[in-house]
């Protein structure tokens, strides 16, 4: 006989408060496996449509491995290192761009900033701040990779769990799905296939159209010359799951360097802008309809406040399980309302059939 409902709830509930307090506690040190997991879990799909053509799982396994690292040599040796100087070279260049845009205020609006006043003051305590915490935050992130990625982690540990879990991902799924209660198998099963779609659409569909759009903006950027192309194109590209934001946040930044780099010659400052309205036209019509679809089910209010509140209570570990987490919630929720617009809680007295 199936346990009560209510020991039911006990029981999850004291399995979700575990799994929330050992993610709290073991933080970094799950970070190898948490990126191991995610990798295999994004190729999991190219690995089975390399099965499907007749190749072995480990055969497959092993021409994605020699595949993925040979990306990653050239993205190391062509892209790492110029990203580096550039976004330096940007942080360097801070208080010259705001003081030039403190000269192009006193020589168009004179009256509104004179010598000594505050709002000249201002602006020289914008471009130091910039160019301090600019600098803080660079430094820190170099610290921070050096002290959570460190070589061992990166070049080992991470590629070794993803190898693994990539080779072994659909036993592992078949071992799990033995372990579920039998009484709820067939409803756990069509919700984790819900949660599958939701999170492998968004994952694996914004992930390469923050790809392809990244490597877009940073290539036509440099292509009509503007400094720091390359960041820009970075910086767009990884904010583009968030809709609009990456363009606005990209199309800003670029056509403000822009119009202090090509100040009167607007043929190329137009032409800035026009590299990023293309890029929208595309994301909207092509590579969003075909790469991630209508169904995804990731209001982007839900994600930010998802990333916002994993990251705050678990870091960096957190915000990587954020999307999974808010995937699975969403579902969750839906499935909880259908549940009760088909009870007797929301339907009354109509479930019975009786009248008032």
């Amino acid at each position: 006989m199936a346990l009560p409902v209510r020991e039911q709830v006990t029981y999850w509930g004291i399995a979700a408060a575990v799994f929330l307090v050992v993610l709290w506690y073991l933080g970094d040190v799950i970070l190898p496996f948490v990126l191991g997991g995610a990798i295999a879990y994004l190729l999991d799909p190219l690995a089975d449509r390399l099965e499907r053509v007749g190749l072995s799982r480990a055969a497959a396994t092993a021409i994605i491995t020699v595949a993925a690292v040979l990306i990653f040599v050239l993205v190391a040796l062509l892209v790492i290192p110029t990203l580096v100087r550039q976004t330096t070279e940007l942080i360097q260049t801070a208080p010259v761009l705001v003081a030039q845009l403190r000269d192009f205020v006193v020589a168009r609006f004179p009256d509104l900033v004179v010598p000594d006043s505050q709002l000249r003051q201002t602006f020289d305590q914008i471009g130091a701040t910039i160019q301090s915490r600019g600098a803080e935050l660079l430094n820190t992130v170099v610290a921070s990779v050096g002290s959570l990625l460190n070589v061992v982690l990166l070049f080992v540990v991470v590629p070794v769990v993803a190898v693994y879990l990539l080779l072994d991902w659909d036993r592992m799924i078949a071992e799990i799905d033995t372990l579920l209660p039998r009484d709820h198998a067939p409803v756990i099963r069509r919700l984790a296939r819900e949660i599958d779609a939701s999170m492998s659409g968004f994952l694996r569909g914004m992930g390469t159209v923050c790809l392809i759009l990244g490597t877009y903006y940073a290539v036509a950027l440099m292509l009509v010359g503007l400094n720091f192309g390359l960041v820009v194109g970075f910086v767009a590209g990884i904010l583009t799951f968030i809709p609009y934001v990456g363009a606005i946040v990209g199309g800003v930044l670029a056509i403000g360097l822009a119009l202090f780099q090509f100040w009167g010659d607007w043929l190329w400052i137009v032409a800035v802008a026009a590299i990023f309205q293309v890029g929208q036209l595309v994301e909207g019509n092509v590579l969003t309809p075909r790469l991630v679809g209508s169904s995804v089910g990731l209001h982007p209010v839900w994600l930010l406040f998802a990333l916002s509140v994993f990251g705050s209570l678990f870091g960096f570990v957190g915000m990587l399980v954020a999307v999974p987490v808010a995937a699975a919630l969403g579902v969750l929720a839906r499935f909880v309302v259908q549940q009760y617009r088909g009870s007797r809680l929301y339907r009354g007295l109509e479930a019975t059939g009786e009248d008032e």
